[in-house]
């Protein structure tokens, strides 16, 4: 069998004493390719990554995941977040790798990565790609996604044409790099330093910066270190650990699809995390980082004024933090971050003079689902007084629905007179979760129709079973749980009712009767439950069969026994 395993890794010119010499192998999960631009300077960085592992003593072995790209893949990058997972479980625990260097950066290649590290369980360490450099248009920052949501508000008003639009757009990405904003991408890498599973300082380096390549080099010698200390994911990944990086995401306002990744890693090691725990942890913490959307600036401000260290230091002096949690580089969070401070306090405010003195989410509940997330710190003045300034009812407001099934129902359907949407209608999109789409869109951030936005309306208030994109600075009420595919209460609401939010309450209800509801769902599952559309694939079939709802993290429920098996059993032999 040695002879057997040995023989093709010759083949390209390593020699069998190398390979029997007990070195550590160490294997570089590769996320970049031509379809995952966002990722795609990986494949440059991966060679310092290597220069690294074999500066410490290792043995290098780089192999590609499988992509995923936001704004490329169709019908979303979240159906294949769980794909990537699961192909990367088999190549961690398949093949003769001591530890893993995690080549993250586009949404949820960071997920993917680092639930399949905290599955097998081998020595693993986090290398973020880092967000682009700057956009700037017409003097003015652009910001990845979040200008495009602005772009679509001038395209409606008729103030832009559509070939401006794009020329917008594209401005806001001008480097190599993930979003320059605080979107998803630049939360999970950053919550994946909170979590202490990469070197500190990596998340916020852009990404064409000669920081980045010198810390791909730290990186890969740090990846031949924790396998000679056995240092595991599981040692890392504790409760103490994720309430750090609920904290620190508030304090950045981060992405709401954080939530979503982050319980799912939580499930694949074994630690207990609810939807509730980001209310109860995370809502009265302050937003720190003035970046886009809740802010102004973009990545390379926040990089030079301190990145994640210098929030993190902030979060430990307010005693927020768990200064003793472990991290990846053997040291503890406190003893990482002491000592980094904001060298612009106009970008990373202190604690006590933060942009917003709660910003966390609020979880709802009621009839209309079980769970639902609202972020805060991106409620703007104008949404706070249209819908949440009323003496009488502060904090609350109710409204007529309009019902959408589905993003292209809604692309059809905005703008038709027939519905009579004025201000004081909310936004429902249905038919958007893990089931539903299949996977679960970035759709529920929904723009009012043309002609209110010409009137200077901007934003509805908008709910629905879907996602939003982090780079969305929209006060949604999303990640609704269970969805309508589910049969949860979003499948009994009806256009023209009236509905009732209350975040003072946590509340989120269809203002019928208890009756009148129970004969919608009997109605629902007499006609055979929510109809949604047929699958495409066979991946879209498989998932649909087994995946949780978006408060579990999305999760394949079969998937989630699986934990710490690099420790249980070795992989039986191939011939």
């Amino acid at each position: 069998m040695t002879a057997l395993y040995l023989e093709r890794y010759l083949n390209f010119g390593l020699t069998s004493a190398e390979l029997r010499s007990a070195k550590p192998i160490i294997g570089i999960a590769q996320t970049g390719s031509d379809l995952s631009p966002c990722n795609r300077h990986h494949l440059e960085l991966a060679k310092r990554v290597r220069e690294g592992i074999f500066a410490a003593g290792g043995i290098a072995f780089e192999f590609p995941c499988h992509p995923i790209q936001e704004t490329g893949k169709r019908p979303t990058a979240a159906l294949d977040r769980n794909l990537a997972y699961l192909s990367l479980v088999e190549v961690l625990y398949g093949y003769p790798l001591d530890g893993v260097v995690l080549m993250t950066g586009c949404d949820k290649t960071t997920p993917a990565c680092l639930m399949a590290a905290a599955t097998v369980n081998i020595p693993a360490v986090v290398l973020s790609g880092g967000p682009m450099l700057n956009g700037w248009w017409k003097g003015e920052r652009a910001g990845s996604g979040t200008v495009v949501w602005k772009a679509r508000e001038e395209l409606a008003a008729g103030r832009i044409d559509s070939r401006e639009f794009l020329e917008i757009a594209a401005a806001s990405a001008p480097s190599i790099g993930h979003c320059n904003t605080m979107g998803t991408a630049s939360t999970m890498n950053a919550l994946a330093e909170a979590l202490g599973m990469s070197l500190p300082g990596c998340a916020a380096i852009p990404a064409p910066y000669r920081e980045r390549g010198q810390i791909a080099y730290e990186t890969g010698v740090r990846a031949v270190e924790i396998v000679e200390e056995d240092l595991k994911p599981s040692d890392i990944l504790t409760r103490k650990a994720f309430e750090n990086a609920i904290v620190a995401n508030s304090a950045i306002g981060g992405s709401t699809n954080a939530p979503i990744h982050i319980n799912a890693i939580a499930r694949h090691v074994g630690v207990k995390l609810s939807i509730d725990d980001w209310e109860k942890i995370g809502y009265d913490v302050p937003l720190l980082v003035n970046m886009q959307p809740a802010g102004k600036y973009l990545g390379e401000e926040y990089y030079r004024a301190g990145g994640l260290p210098a929030v993190m230091n902030e979060l430990l002096k307010a005693k927020r933090i768990h200064a003793d949690a472990l991290t990846v580089n053997g040291k503890t969070v406190g003893q990482n971050i002491r000592g980094a401070s904001s060298s612009d306090s106009d970008v990373i405010k202190p604690y006590n003079a933060p942009m917003k003195k709660h910003a966390g989410f609020k979880v709802l509940k009621g009839n209309l689902f079980d769970s639902a997330i609202m972020k805060t710190s991106v409620i703007s003045d104008e949404f706070r007084e249209r819908y949440l300034s009323n003496p009488k009812d502060k904090n609350a407001f109710e409204g007529r629905a309009v019902v959408f099934e589905g993003p292209e129902d809604y692309h059809h359907r905005i703008d038709d007179p027939s519905l009579k949407i004025d201000e004081n209608t909310l936004l429902f999109m249905r038919g958007a979760g893990p089931i539903g789409y299949p996977g679960s869109a970035e759709v529920v951030n929904m723009q009012p129709p043309a002609a209110l936005i010409k009137k200077g309306i901007t934003a509805l208030p908008c709910i629905g079973d879907g996602r939003q994109s982090g780079t969305s600075g929209s006060p949604s009420i999303l990640n609704a749980s269970p969805e309508a595919a589910g049969n949860g209460g979003l499948a009994l609401l009806k256009t023209g009712d009236r509905v009732r939010i209350d975040l003072r309450k946590g509340s989120a209800d269809i203002l019928i009767s208890k009756a009148e509801l129970s004969r919608r769902k009997a109605a629902l599952l007499e006609n055979g439950g929510y109809h949604y559309p047929a699958s495409q694939t066979p991946w879209q079939d498989i998932q649909r069969g087994i995946v949780d709802q978006l408060d579990e993290g999305m999760v394949l429920k079969p998937a989630v026994k699986y934990q710490r098996v690099a420790q249980k059993s070795v992989p039986r032999d191939n011939h």
